[in-house]
């Protein structure tokens, strides 16, 4: 009945009015909020800005089902104005219940309704389901571009910084060992008990109930690692038999597959057990083809390499009379139907010829070159990825996200106590294993998106410019700004190959000593189209007396590979030792201050939710409350600027 009622109800919004009264808290504007109060410029500012977002916002909304839902206008102020005060969820209610200055800045009176703080928790997942998660950012970004603060097409700098996820890094070890367990969690509600294969109990008291001694040693590690891959093996195989295919479209069941084709290679098949052997059926359903699928798991058969209990692969119950429905959801790999029938007449007590052997994959962890960086670390957050920044004491390791923060560039001199002309233009957040030029080519397309234009000159550090990336900007008519890094010290100490002149247009390089090259290849690889040139000093090299400090002991003369767009680098790298480059690359040491103002004053550091999209969705609000901070900063001092001159002029006069 209480369903048939809300069903009935046909309105989703409630009414709104983008002509209501401004200024309306119980009529105390003018004595509590002074002109350049932050409150009364939002209000003025911000709040206009927002409530034209109200068509859009609509769009999330059923239009013609379900309960009034609370004014989306009002959920997107608020949750501007909790990155704003740094404030959650639940305080942000309190906020509208007893704060004046959030009522007068959301166009509210003290005492009117407010609502649950998970209303904005549902709020943010219809900004995420409908993607809008940049619609604050650009709603702000707009009201900036017609206040004439920015314009579609100006001077930039970029940067990134890491974001830590909500979880901690696992080994290799716990990350299966957690990854099994969750999704035993997930299909032991979804099969009843007689559905359950042999060997269940086994499991679950080993990786729900049980946990690894990580005091142990690498030896006993490694054991239960390849046991883990071989449990891993066994709850997959069943799950791809047909009568499971529900349960193996499960979230966890989805991630174990994933986590076991990260961290574990199939290797040929071995001989195992007969069909009969391996096919007995448990009381409580169909049996794990389980055998010994590695070196580790067999050593791992020791009461000591286990959690509890004998470790044996074989898994099976008690032997039961056995039906052939049962014994056809079993899998059978490499088996012929006559196997089938022989394992079923043996379950019957019928007579029956030998099988031949069953072969089992040998199944191994795999070396730690051979991970993959987009593994999971965490299966509580799949998409927080690994990162290392820097080497020795300096290296920085993460598990999370990696932010790029673009910031417009104002050459013009700040008068003393003058606010910052500069705002942020772009807020990209990506997986933290991801280059910065992958992130700087996805800014692009942020701000394409948003209706900005490639900046003329854009400041970056040295992780962003590469050869291809200075050719590309010359191209469109832009300038990319950073520092060329060196050439990697790789020949022992012998001449580097930015201690060459090289002229790839021209075909032509000169070599420490002043020789020219005598030779040069264009070498091009047919499986990416890489396009690389190979010079050749074939007659120089014999007398030249540079030739310990140039060519190799095995070497016969010296050899020089480059890319096609190495001028471009070459040119950079000269460029850079110059006095004006320096002055000019002074206008990028700002970003680090901007970046320490997010993570400082917003939280930009560390992510709050789990999932990539939430994440996003987080960082567009944190970019917008900065713009919406360095907005009102302004015109506050505008305010003060012009009360200061009026104040100015009325002195002389009245002294006169």
């Amino acid at each position: 009945m209480l369903f048939a009622l809300l069903e009935a109800i046909p309105v989703s919004l409630p009414d709104f009015s983008s002509q209501a009264e401004l200024f309306s808290t119980a009529g105390l504007s003018a004595s509590l909020f002074a002109q350049d109060d932050r409150y009364r410029l939002f209000a003025k500012r911000v709040y206009p800005a927002l409530a034209g977002t109200r068509t859009t916002l609509a769009k999330c909304y059923c239009e013609d089902n379900g309960r009034v839902a609370v004014e989306p206008v009002l959920m997107m102020g608020v949750s501007l104005l909790q990155e704003l005060d740094g404030v959650p969820d639940r305080i942000a209610v309190e906020m509208l219940r007893y704060h004046a200055g959030w009522n007068f800045a959301l166009n509210r009176q003290l005492g009117d309704p407010v609502f649950h703080p998970t209303s904005l928790v549902n709020f943010r997942q219809r900004l995420n389901e409908h993607q809008q998660s940049a619609l604050g950012f650009t709603t702000v970004l707009e009201a900036l571009e017609k206040a004439g603060l920015i314009c579609r097409q100006s001077r930039q700098r970029l940067d990134s910084t890491q974001m830590f996820g909500r979880v901690a890094r696992m080994s290799r070890l716990h990350c299966v060992r957690e990854t099994l367990r969750l999704a035993m969690q997930e299909l032991e509600p979804l099969v009843p008990v007689p559905g359950r294969p042999g060997g269940w109990l086994e499991l679950w008291e080993r990786y729900v109930e049980s946990q690894a001694d990580y005091r142990a040693s690498s030896e006993v590690l490694a054991r239960k690692l390849g046991q883990a891959g071989s449990d891993c093996w066994q709850l997959l195989e069943w799950l791809r038999q047909p009568a499971q295919a529900p349960l193996a479209a499960g979230t966890q069941s989805q991630l174990l597959a994933r986590v076991f084709a990260e961290e574990f290679e199939i290797g040929p098949s071995t001989p195992t057990a007969t069909s009969e052997e391996r096919m007995p059926v448990a009381a409580s359903g169909p049996a794990f083809s389980a055998e010994p699928v590695s070196p580790q798991a067999d050593a791992a058969q020791s009461p000591s390499a286990t959690d509890s209990g004998p470790a044996s692969s074989p898994m099976p119950g008690p032997a039961v009379p056995a039906t052939a429905h049962d014994l056809a959801l079993q899998p059978q790999p490499n088996s012929a139907p006559e196997s089938v029938n022989r394992t079923i007449a043996h379950a019957q007590g019928k007579p029956t010829e030998p099988a031949a052997a069953i072969k089992a994959p040998v199944i191994r962890p795999k070396d730690q070159k051979e991970l993959a960086s987009d593994r999971v670390q965490n299966p509580h957050e799949p998409e927080a990825t690994y990162a290392a920044k820097g080497r020795g004491e300096d290296k920085k390791e993460h598990i999370g996200y990696k932010v790029q923060v673009a910031e417009t560039v104002s050459e013009a001199v700040l008068a003393a106590g003058e606010p910052t002309r500069n705002f942020i233009v772009g807020m990209v957040t990506h997986p933290a294993y991801e280059s910065d030029e992958a992130g700087a080519r996805k800014m692009e397309a942020e701000q394409a998106a948003m209706g900005l234009e490639k900046p003329p000159v854009q400041y970056v550090d040295g992780a962003y410019v590469s050869a291809q990336e200075l050719a590309r900007a010359a191209a469109e008519g832009r300038e990319l700004m950073g520092p060329a890094s060196a050439t990697p010290d790789n020949n022992d100490g012998r001449f580097r190959a930015d201690q060459f002149q090289v002229q790839v247009e021209q075909r032509q390089a000169v070599c420490p000593a002043g020789k020219p090259s005598t030779q040069c290849s264009r070498l091009v690889e047919k499986q990416t189209g890489k396009v690389t040139f190979r010079f050749e000093w074939s007659t120089h090299c014999a007398g030249c007396p540079l030739r310990q400090q140039c060519v190799a002991p095995k070497q016969r003369h010296r050899m020089l590979v480059v890319g096609e767009h190495y001028s471009w680098l070459q040119a950079r790298r000269q460029e850079q030792q110059t006095q004006p480059f320096k002055e000019r690359m002074k206008h990028r040491n700002a970003i680090e201050g901007t970046q320490s103002e997010l993570v400082r004053g917003h939280g930009l550091r560390h992510a709050r939710y789990r999932g990539l999209l939430k994440v996003r969705l987080q960082n567009y609000f944190i970019g917008a409350a900065c713009n919406v901070k360095r907005w009102l900063r302004r015109e506050a001092w505008k305010i003060q600027q012009a009360a200061l001159s009026a104040t100015q002029q009325v002195v002389p006069a009245t002294a006169s």
